[in-house]
């Protein structure tokens, strides 16, 4: 980086952006396998917020793959790098008042903490859509877990790449198990608890 690059600081601030909108921001970093909901279950909760005017914005993996995150692969050193820019761009989201949902596999711990580091404590909302390998694979949405398991994709996580599941997270959402609006209402419930909203 060079020398020459000083952080210019804002004549607005977090808090007032968020004192303007009426709620907190945070990010709901919603981690799992390729099938578990994610994008479903983030798009569902903006859906639910959109209706009490909550700002927010959902960052899907494969919609940010085509433009900011365009170019990067699948290999570990990628998958990085893709989460970094991703923990990023939703810092900017937190700072601009807006509760801005992830929805990425982001395999790696090390990786989701490093995001949890960039923003102030309770800003960052770990949510582990939990779905076992069988329902994701019966699902398989995308036709991916067949082409994994026939060697047609490299470094496929759950199959020839690692997941490694929270440890922690905020919250555990058993899509296999709960409906959609069940899983909603928990995410839901739990920022009320957190008076985030």
């Amino acid at each position: 980086m060079s020398s020459n690059i000083v952080w210019h600081e804002t004549t607005i601030s977090k808090s007032e952006r968020q004192e303007k909108k009426g709620h907190k921001s945070c990010i709901l970093w919603f981690t799992g396998l390729s099938g578990s909901g994610k994008s479903t279950l983030a798009n569902a909760v903006e859906a639910a917020l959109i209706q009490r005017n909550v700002h927010s914005y959902v960052l899907d993996g494969d919609n940010v793959r085509h433009g900011l995150n365009k170019g990067l692969g699948f290999t570990e050193e990628d998958r990085k790098e893709n989460i970094r820019r991703i923990g990023e761009v939703s810092k900017l989201f937190v700072d601009a008042g807006v509760i801005t949902l992830t929805a990425f596999i982001s395999p790696f711990r090390e990786d989701r903490d490093q995001v949890r580091a960039l923003v102030e404590k309770g800003e960052f909302i770990e949510i582990f859509v939990n779905a076992s390998l069988e329902t994701c694979e019966s699902r398989d949405p995308k036709g991916l877990y067949e082409k994994a398991r026939a060697g047609i994709i490299p470094n496929f996580t759950g199959i020839s790449s690692p997941y490694e599941q929270p440890e922690n997270p905020e919250l555990t959402i058993e899509t296999d198990k709960l409906s959609i609006e069940e899983s909603v209402a928990k995410v839901i419930q739990y920022l009320e608890t957190k008076e985030i909203i």
